[in-house]
């Protein structure tokens, strides 16, 4: 019974968490889109590190580290991801080189 109560109190922050997260998002003006991008992947970074000395302290339990190296690999990619976005977005703003004459 309280198993059940705990269960659908954090299912319930979850889908609150996740519809703030997309009004919050979705206010963001274009213009301050890579900014943001670039904190919010600091922080996942952050969030890595934490998982990281988790893992050395779980102990011996195989369980908590299965999930904890899943987490750090989600975690991985959606850091190395962000980065790779964040810098794709940034190309975009760079000033192309002028063409010399005779070129196309």
């Amino acid at each position: 019974m309280i198993l059940a109560s705990v269960l659908t109190t954090n299912l319930a922050i979850l889908v609150l968490a996740g519809f703030i997260g997309f009004v919050v998002i979705s206010k963001v003006p274009n213009t301050l889109h890579t900014p943001l991008m670039s904190g919010t992947n600091a922080i996942h970074g952050i969030v890595l590190l934490g998982g990281l000395l988790v893992v050395g302290f779980a102990g011996n339990d195989t369980f908590n580290k299965i999930i904890l190296v899943i987490a750090i690999a989600f975690g991985t990619i959606n850091v190395v991801g962000g980065f790779l976005v964040t810098d794709r977005m940034l190309e975009m703003f760079k000033s192309k080189p002028a063409k010399k004459d005779g070129e196309d």
